[in-house]
């Protein structure tokens, strides 16, 4: 369990369950609360790695994936008083099955859906 030193877990933090972690193939299952958010971030190129790439899989439920780009959504649902960290706004809604790939050094975040 992540809750990023906030305390907050039920709002800001997620569950993981690591399958896999090398240094060149990465495999974890993300588990999150309803509306539960992750903040936003992104993974920087560091030395001669360009960064991490990052699948986004919905195996149940939805996810709504905040990425770079034009802003698409109207009904946010930012954590109280965390809402000048969230600054990308180009939704993706997931549902089972769905899938989306970020690249290296993208900023995102996400955020479960009511189930």
């Amino acid at each position: 369990m992540a809750d990023f030193g906030l305390g907050r877990l039920e709002e800001i933090g997620l569950q993981i369950l690591t399958y896999v972690n090398t240094e060149r193939v990465c495999a974890k299952e993300l588990v999150l609360f309803a509306w539960q958010t992750c903040p936003e971030h992104r993974h920087p190129p560091m030395g001669a790695d360009p960064g991490k790439m990052e699948t986004f899989r919905c195996r149940s439920g939805s996810v709504r994936l905040y990425v770079e780009g034009e802003p698409t959504s109207n009904a946010l649902r930012l954590p109280a008083g965390s809402e000048r960290y969230y600054t990308v706004f180009r939704e993706l809604v997931l549902g089972p099955g769905d899938q989306y790939t970020i690249p290296p050094n993208t900023l995102h975040w996400f955020q479960a859906g009511a189930e």
